[in-house]
């Protein structure tokens, strides 16, 4: 009994944690459910009378879904690998690399991690005007290239603790460090590439902010479009196509984190601090 009592107030915890943070998503999803007349009733139904399986239906063919899924999934996907990739290599550099001043640097590109994306996003946004950028996708192309510091730090905390004897090795055998970085640190890291990609899909597909002011309507990304193209003529919102929409949403981003879920957790799990 003395060790079940703290494990069960352990798991009652957890569930209880669990089901809060489940809690705005049940909230919407039962939202999605509802007519327009039982969200507007007072008081409020916390259940629908009626399920409304139709919402989905609705919400799918009222805006181009599938249209402004595409745009989402090519900027998230073509923004993921290109900053996985770029911040592996700068992670690289940081961890095996010695030059004057580097961990200076370091902690220079670190504190840029406290900047609020909004002071960065308009000073962007003038450089993309006068390169005629706006309205197209390479913004997030540019964005990607040049790495992330949450990533380039998980990067260079793995790869810091790799054997020094590998990177030796290759050196005897007249690897430079560029054919090093790819052919034996990079295949080493696919735990924390899945992380580093999971993390940046995630960014991209739940980016508001950089889709409402660089992109038109018909290139604008699925988070645009559901939290914005949900209305009557009249301009009044439909709340209850927008949470359909809005869990349809969230559906892609489930399945890539379980889908990636091991190789996540193990990314994570493998970059301890130094």
């Amino acid at each position: 009994m003395r060790v079940r009592i703290p494990r069960l107030a352990l798991y009652t915890v957890l569930v209880a944690v669990t089901g809060l943070l489940l809690g705005p998503f049940g909230w919407l999803a039962v939202t999605a459910l509802k007519s327009p007349g039982e969200l507007a009733a007072s008081p409020v139904h916390w259940l629908p009378d009626d399920v409304k399986w139709g919402n989905f239906s609705e919400a799918f063919n009222l805006i181009d879904f599938l249209g402004y899924a595409r745009n989402s999934l090519i900027i998230a996907t073509v923004y993921a690998t290109l900053i996985t990739l770029s911040s592996a290599w700068v992670g690289f550099g940081f961890a095996r690399l010695t030059a004057p001043g580097k961990k200076q640097l370091f902690g220079v590109m670190l504190g840029t991690m406290m900047l609020p994306q909004i002071i960065t996003l308009f000073p962007t946004y003038l450089i993309f005007a006068k390169l005629g950028m706006v309205d197209t996708y390479w913004p997030w192309v540019l964005w990607g290239l040049a790495g992330a510091p949450y990533l380039i730090f998980l990067f260079r905390q793995f790869f810091s603790g790799m054997p020094r004897e590998l990177e030796e090795a290759a050196i005897v055998d007249g690897c430079g460090y560029v054919r090093i970085f790819w052919r034996i640190f990079l295949p080493q890291s696919w735990p924390v590439l899945t992380a580093s990609f999971v993390i940046a899909f995630t960014w991209s597909w739940g980016d508001f902010l950089a889709p409402t002011l660089l992109l038109s309507t018909d290139r604008t990304t699925l988070a645009v479009a559901v939290s914005s193209m949900y209305n009557t003529p009249a301009g009044q919102p439909l709340n209850n196509l927008m949470a359909a929409g809005a869990v349809m949403y969230v559906v892609p981003i489930l399945l890539v984190f379980l889908v990636a879920q091991r190789g996540f957790v193990a990314g994570m799990s493998t970059t301890g601090l130094k």
